[in-house]
């Protein structure tokens, strides 16, 4: 093999599009563009959404929902993620080990699953139900 022997995969270049240079060429004449009309005309275009002056889509519908801004630093833990942590759980340790996104500042421990072994919270909001699991299996829970 030789430098002057490389050239890219088969089908993985394609041909530009020559457009307007005849009709042999298969995109002569109106180009590709059709007959008449706004697409046809040079700088002729509308902004995204425009629907030729009907009420557009976007503006017919109605505006629902909200995104809270607390969500991206508060999470949730259920109680059998918690299970498989041994001895004292922080949120540090909750971030290290994947079960909170990087960006948390706060994480609740939330009443799902089950939890079979004592274990020991601090720095963690706790559910009643959830603390009150953890109590049973022994664990502590500390603010």
């Amino acid at each position: 093999m030789y430098l002057n022997d490389l050239k890219p995969a088969p089908g993985s270049k394609t041909a530009a599009k020559r457009v307007g240079r005849g009709m042999g060429s298969g995109l002569g004449k109106t180009g590709g563009r059709g007959h008449k009309g706004q697409h046809s005309r040079s700088g002729g275009y509308h902004k995204v959404g425009f629907e030729g002056g009907q009420m557009p889509i976007q503006r017919r519908l109605p505006k629902y929902g909200f995104t809270s801004r607390r969500s991206r630093y508060v999470a949730e833990v259920r109680l059998g993620e918690i299970a498989k942590f041994d001895g004292e759980i922080t949120l540090t340790t909750l971030i290290e080990a994947g079960v909170v996104p990087l960006q948390t500042k706060k994480a609740k421990v939330i009443l799902s699953g089950e939890i079979n072994k004592a274990v020991t919270l601090k720095g963690v909001a706790v559910t009643a139900g959830a603390a009150k699991a953890i109590e049973q299996a022994g664990g502590t829970v500390g603010e």
